[in-house]
């Protein structure tokens, strides 16, 4: 676990990756209490081949009252991709939506960049105070916004997911992200836990629906599929990326 790409993984991404993982640990610690989560067994650092590349994954999780799990991956295939994905789940006890954020960096340049609060209820809509909040943000445009995946129906009406142009434009997500997360840590800390099991139940039911639409994905499958295989690739996806089925043991 010593090996020295481990930690020159960050260094070698591309700067939004850097600076935006970079920013999302920073907000973690600046407003929630931290404590360590244990990664499952050979998840926290993967190295593999992906058509003569080398692939290198690097997986960083804490737990907080709030939070079951939160977790940051970065990914790096060669020279040609470097992946930043994060998502921030809630201990059930605590009716809160799903914050995640993915970049995905070809050739120096973000090909693609996604930022959202995802509502977990039935009807698939925010908390109000979440929605108060967020429609309160000043609007930002992108030159090349991009439509979401067929699965996509997990995400909220505030959801970003845009090519950035440019610095202005990679400046102006790094800010809206910053914007996200620092209102769910704010309006996390404020919440008082669920004390029916009923109403647990539902947020358990939200998290799993959530996992699930995640686990179509087929460009993160495909790809862990060709390094991996497709054994590892599914208990990677169902143990470490989207696991639902341990939701009850905070």
């Amino acid at each position: 676990m010593n090996n020295p790409a481990k930690a020159s993984l960050r260094e070698q991404q591309q700067p939004l990756i850097r600076k935006l993982a970079d920013c999302i640990e920073d907000i973690w610690q600046r407003h929630l209490d931290l404590s360590p989560y244990v990664v499952p067994e050979g998840l926290g650092y993967v190295e593999g081949n992906l058509e003569g590349d080398r692939l290198v994954i690097e997986n960083h999780c804490y737990q907080t009252p709030q939070f079951r799990k939160l977790h940051l991956e970065l990914a790096q295939v060669g020279n040609s991709l470097d992946i930043l994905h994060c998502v921030m789940f809630p201990n059930p006890a605590y009716a809160l939506p799903i914050f995640g954020a993915d970049l995905v960096g070809a050739r120096g340049a973000i090909s693609a960049a996604i930022a959202d609060l995802s509502p977990i209820n039935s009807d698939r809509s925010l908390p109000e105070k979440y929605h108060t909040a967020l429609a309160a943000l000043p609007p930002v445009q992108f030159s090349q916004p991009r439509e979401l995946p067929q699965w996509g129906d997990i995400f909220s009406e505030f959801c970003l997911f845009v090519r950035p142009s440019g610095s202005q434009e990679e400046q102006a997500f790094l800010q809206r992200v910053q914007e996200f997360l620092t209102l769910h840590c704010q309006i996390a800390r404020t919440e008082a836990p669920l004390n029916s099991q009923p109403a647990i139940e539902d947020v358990l039911a939200g998290q799993k629906y959530y996992c699930l639409k995640q686990q179509q994905n087929d460009k993160t499958r495909r790809v862990l599929e060709k390094s991996f295989g497709s054994e590892w690739t599914e208990q990677y996806m169902t143990t470490m990326l989207f696991d639902y089925s341990s939701s009850h043991q905070s």
